[in-house]
């Protein structure tokens, strides 16, 4: 039986290495560190709350273009380069798993990041549906 492939590549997320964005093994889905980048322009913000905006929003298109939703995400890992990025995590958050009794884990870790980058977001998700 043919295996179905494992990468998992959105147009406009592409890592500059040969990574995929994320991979999936049966229902379970791993993101690589995703950025706060325009898709469209490829270009990254100077601004923190804009980056922490647009790592949110390519955050979900991973997730819908594996066919899971923010629902089977079981763990989200945030790397902030300086913690002063918090708040617009935590309001991004809130929007995101707005009722407390259904929200993933959380880890945020504060280290100094490359090229210009105020976060990244990792993912671990178990998607419930076949897609």
């Amino acid at each position: 039986m043919p295996r179905s492939p494992r990468s998992v590549d959105v147009p406009g997320l592409a890592h500059n290495a040969p990574i995929p964005v994320a991979a999936r093994v049966g229902p379970l889905l791993c993101s690589s560190a995703i950025a706060g980048k325009d898709p469209s322009t490829g270009q990254l913000p100077a601004d923190s709350g804009i980056q922490v905006r647009l790592a949110f929003a390519n955050m979900q298109r991973v997730l819908a273009t594996a066919g899971a939703s923010p629902a089977d995400v079981a763990k989200l890992s945030v790397t902030l380069s300086d913690d002063s990025a918090r708040e617009a995590v935590n309001a991004e958050w809130l929007a995101l798993f707005p009722d407390p009794a259904d929200r993933p884990a959380r880890h945020v870790v504060v280290h100094a990041l490359q090229h210009g980058l105020a976060l990244q977001l990792e993912f671990i998700a178990l998607i419930q549906k076949e897609g």
